[in-house]
């Protein structure tokens, strides 16, 4: 899937993919899509609490090994 911005949270451990993503996403217009990539394990259920509480809509996770990519669209 296509996306407009691409974050590195890779090594970092909650709160900081979260707060990077939502720095992020700020930058972004209505419906762009951000990418996210991060090795912390506890990220996909914080991002997933993280689309229900802002309303942005996250569209994937995937897991490769040891790092989850997200696809988060701006609501």
């Amino acid at each position: 899937m296509e996306f407009h911005k691409d974050l590195d949270a890779r090594g970092l451990n909650c709160p900081l993919p979260i707060l990077k993503a939502k720095k992020a996403l700020a930058e972004l217009e209505s419906g762009q899509v951000l990418r996210i990539v991060a090795t912390d394990p506890g990220s996909v259920r914080d991002f997933q609490a993280f689309a229900k509480q802002t309303g942005n809509a996250l569209l994937s996770h995937i897991q490769q090994g040891t790092e989850f990519t997200f696809l988060m669209r701006r609501k």
